[in-house]
């Protein structure tokens, strides 16, 4: 089997949404039929609750799950590259040389970006460690309020970043915080056709990412 492609996710702010954002692109994958595996970095350690709740509901078929602090991410990476298809890592929020062995893991760096003045500026430092890596990066708008003044200017601010800008937008729903909690993901909790659109859409854009990277 080939080696299994890496996601990072990274955000220096904390409450971007680095974890939800992780879970979903893992679930959308494994609904596609892919393996998946991820790797929790981050010592408050949201991914690894999340997954042990799944676990426990039976519902974890097809994915693998570690830890890993910052100098033990690139063993734990190659052992999990050999068994899933994709790896998905989370990470801590902050920017410093902890977080560049999960960068320099990555097929693509994930940055999320929720609607405030505060996020969009702490976007900086990740980029910079990731072009330091040389690392392919897609920013994501994350917790968007669309039609709103706010999220209006905080989308045309990200779109000037020197970083290629997902096109989907990730909406700012309850019903992602919700299935987080359940060791779910927000495509298999309430079942809305907006939250399949936009995660549809979103995967879509990921894969088109990892094939040019």
């Amino acid at each position: 089997m080939a080696k299994g492609k890496v996601i990072t996710v990274a955000q220096q702010k904390g409450g971007s949404g680095k974890t939800t954002l992780a879970v979903n692109l893992g679930v959308m994958l494994a609904r596609a039929g892919h393996s998946v595996a991820f790797l929790d970095t981050d010592p408050q350690g949201s991914l690894g609750r999340w997954f042990m709740t799944r676990h426990a509901e039976g519902r974890a078929d097809g994915m693998e799950f570690s830890t890993a602090s910052a100098w033990g991410v690139g063993y734990e990476v190659g052992k999990l590259r050999d068994m899933a298809e994709f790896v998905l890592i989370d990470t801590p929020p902050k920017a410093d040389s902890d977080l560049r062995p999960a960068l320099r893991a990555a097929d693509l760096v994930v940055v999320p970006v929720a609607s405030s003045h505060v996020d969009l500026w702490a976007t900086d430092g990740v980029l910079d460690l990731a072009r330091r890596e040389s690392c392919p990066v897609l920013v994501v708008l994350n917790r968007a309020r669309a039609g709103t003044r706010l999220g209006t200017e905080i989308e045309a601010l990200t779109r000037e970043l020197d970083a290629h800008v997902a096109q989907t937008q990730i909406a700012n729903r309850v019903a992602y915080a919700e299935t987080l909690g359940q060791g779910r993901a927000g495509i298999e909790g309430a079942r809305s056709p907006a939250i399949r659109a936009e995660s549809e859409a979103l995967l879509a854009e990921l894969r088109t990412h990892l094939t040019e990277a």
